[in-house]
């Protein structure tokens, strides 16, 4: 069965230092994967970085849209840019920082249909 799911019925998951919209998961009738649209905005002088975090029974695949970032990971940092695609292993710490002037636009996939749950 093929579904469509509109721009507007994504959930905003309210989750620090970033805005992570859900379009695909559990709750949209996925049975084996989620889609988030991320934005990191812009960092200002007095804001403090978001932590590292790890998922450690799936991993992630993190793809560029737009903007200009970091992803700093137990493995290193690596530069990012618009075409750019980043997957990180299950239980990798990990966390992508904007390095640019302007939002930095990313698709992140994860293998499973509820990622909501702890790592």
């Amino acid at each position: 069965m093929v579904r469509v799911i509109r721009a507007g019925d994504a959930r905003d998951l309210n989750l620090p230092g970033r805005r992570s919209l859900e379009i695909v998961s559990a709750r949209t009738g996925s049975a084996a994967l989620t889609l988030r649209l991320v934005e990191i905005p812009v960092p200002q002088l007095d804001e403090t970085p978001r932590e590292p975090h790890r998922h450690d029974r799936f991993e992630e695949c993190i793809y560029v849209l737009s903007g200009q970032g970091t992803a700093h990971t137990e493995s290193g940092d690596f530069p990012i840019a618009p075409g750019d695609t980043i997957l990180v292993a299950p239980g990798e710490w990990h966390v992508t920082r904007n390095t640019g002037d302007t939002p930095l636009q990313m698709l992140c996939f994860f293998p499973i249909a509820d990622c909501s749950t702890p790592t």
